[in-house]
């Protein structure tokens, strides 16, 4: 038989595999409001004052809104930040598990490493939302010229760990952190338009964003504060749930911790609110149902 008939076969054959494979279970949407404490920052004051700081509370139903977790591999390139990811796995962990008993949708976005997801419930569930219509190609995005030149940290890591592997993919990561759970009514995704699409079959309006790094996958995903924010979606990033890829020998010359807290602060003024991950476990009393 010849290599190409051979390929041919083999492709209609998983295509088949595929198509018989029993659809992912339904997600439940259940009553149940967040009340989240919404953070925004406005322009620092002329003369170098202190920029204004606001709180709303934000009444989000649990049925409408998403987590989506962010590159929180299970290795990176950067020693010290793949100590702070295994640090807040844990505690991650124990968020989104409140916030997907709650009703919340719970979406990992562990790019370039799908292939180790392929053929899993919740990478279907993903895959078989059908194509929605947005008012721009959903992509990836850069800061322009403007918020590249007022960003507040220089990105860099303090600890590279030396290359040792060869050949694609040029990344050591495989799959998202062991300590974060998935489950089969949860999504898996590294598309932008792939989120798109399950966010609009839902009925999902509104994004809570966590993970990593603040300062440049968190803003340039495609599914990312940016994106998400410019497709119209109610956005925040869980300030509590994040870090971001800094060097404290460079500009600014701060800690790690504070180093984080401007790239928030810097998303607090242009883009989005943030909140705190304990808003995410828990539901406004009485809102919870049954309805009648």
């Amino acid at each position: 038989m010849r290599r190409r008939s051979f390929l041919g076969m083999a492709f209609q054959a998983l295509a088949a595999a595929a198509a018989q494979a029993p659809e992912p279970p339904s997600r439940p949407k259940v009553p149940g409001t967040l009340s989240l404490r919404a953070r925004r920052r406005g322009h620092q004051q002329p003369g170098g004052g202190e920029a204004p700081v606001s709180e709303q509370m934000l009444r989000w139903e649990a049925a409408q809104t998403a987590v989506i977790i962010i590159d929180m591999w299970d290795t990176h390139t950067c020693g010290l930040s793949a100590q702070r990811v295994a640090a807040m796995a844990p505690r991650m962990n124990q968020v989104v598990n409140a916030a997907r008993s709650l009703g919340v949708m719970i979406i990992h976005a562990p790019s370039d490493t799908m292939e180790f997801y392929e053929g899993t419930p919740a990478r279907r569930r993903m895959q078989l939302a059908p194509r929605a219509s947005s008012p721009f190609r959903i992509q990836a995005t850069e800061p322009d010229a403007d918020e590249l030149r007022n960003f507040p940290i220089s990105a860099s890591c303090d600890d590279p760990i030396p290359k040792k592997w060869t050949g694609p993919p040029q990344y050591p990561w495989t799959r998202e952190h062991p300590a974060i759970d998935i489950v089969d009514l949860d999504g898996i995704s590294a598309s932008g338009q792939e989120i798109y699409n399950f966010c609009k079959q839902e009925g999902i309006t509104n994004i809570a964003l966590t993970g990593v790094h603040t300062n440049i996958c968190i803003l340039n995903r495609a599914f990312g504060v940016r994106e998400m924010t410019r497709l119209g979606f109610n956005v925040v990033v869980v300030r509590d749930l994040t870090d971001a890829m800094y060097d404290p020998r460079k500009r600014p010359f701060v800690s790690h911790a504070r180093g984080t807290e401007l790239v928030v602060e810097h998303i607090e003024t242009n883009w989005c609110p943030s909140i705190l991950s304990d808003d995410l476990t828990r539901v406004i009393p009485g809102t919870a149902g049954p309805r009648p």
